[in-house]
């Protein structure tokens, strides 16, 4: 891959210019696409999620905030502050946005007029790891839930209360958790697909992602080693690929091998979801930074 750097009206564009092998897959990303960094500077970007119209909203945790880029005039303003130092953001289908609420370890839901709803404090009368990831099906609007233990110095608790770092499901209108899988070492990023019955998710302390049948009652089974790569967030498009972030974007098809590879010059990238009006931009959050490119294929259903 030979990339380019240009300058442009205050933006910073890279030229990915990619020469597909004969054979091999068709990649995702638009032809002669360019990674653009937005204008911004952040302490940590994190949990990009669109809503129905496209305006994409992540995070700045350390600065205890969540933003929004419009769609409309592509501009990033101030949505929430203070945020419950929120991480991983995930919309429903009525319009309410969801949030890891790091800040005192619980999983908030946010509606359009920005009242908070504490959903769940707490799993079997403890203090969760840490809320990191979250994923909403859509066919019953399930609730999946990461939570990896990643000490924060603004804690007013002590130690790991949960005998294990796992991933929950909550049912709709619920407010009790399930432990789904409690055999990992680090849990973080997770994400379905749009029927609802396939769950991914990234081990990161392990190095691995999962898949997963989704059964009625939201009971994960079937789990199989999808790729020998874990992951921060993760998202998937139109075709069925699985984005991977840590060290860029990487792309994995439906049968776990990579398609595609997108390098982002941050020490960190940590999340990605589709986004604009065609939710055919991906939008990548990285260090202080958010990035976008064009891409071929659009994304599908909770982001």
């Amino acid at each position: 891959m030979n990339i380019l750097m240009i300058a442009v009206a205050g933006l910073i564009i890279f030229s990915l210019a990619t020469a597909p092998s004969e054979g091999a897959p068709k990649s995702p990303i638009e032809a002669d696409a360019q990674l653009t960094q937005l204008p911004g500077e952040f302490s940590f970007t994190e949990g990009p999620a669109a809503d129905a119209n496209g305006d994409v909203y992540f995070t700045d945790q350390p600065n205890d905030k969540i933003l929004r880029w419009t769609a409309g005039d592509g501009k990033i303003e101030t949505w929430m502050a203070p945020s419950g130092r929120s991480n991983g953001l995930c919309f429903d289908s009525k319009g309410n946005l969801w949030a890891c609420a790091d800040n005192e370890n619980e999983l908030w839901r946010i509606d359009r007029e920005k009242k908070v709803t504490k959903v769940v404090t707490s799993y079997a009368g403890k203090l969760l790891n840490g809320p990191n990831d979250v994923w909403i099906r859509p066919k019953d609007a399930g609730v999946y839930l990461s939570d990896p233990l990643y000490k924060r110095d603004y804690w007013k608790r002590g130690g790991m209360e949960q005998a294990v770092q796992g991933v929950y499901y909550l049912p709709k209108n619920g407010t009790e958790l399930t432990l789904v899988d409690g055999d990992m070492k680090q849990p973080n990023g997770l994400i379905g697909t749009p029927d609802g019955k396939t769950l991914y998710v990234a081990d990161i302390g392990d190095g691995k992602t999962y898949a997963y049948a989704i059964g009625r009652d939201g009971a994960l089974s079937e789990r199989r080693l999808f790729c020998s790569m874990g992951s921060d967030g993760m998202t998937i498009d139109s075709e069925g690929n699985v984005y991977l972030t840590g060290h860029g974007v990487t792309v994995f098809g439906k049968d776990g091998v990579q398609i595609a590879h997108i390098n982002v010059s941050e020490d960190w990238t940590g999340n990605v979801c589709f986004g604009g009006h065609d939710k055919r931009t991906l939008f990548i959050t990285a260090s202080k930074h958010v990035y976008t490119i064009r891409m071929r294929v659009h994304g599908v259903g909770s982001q």
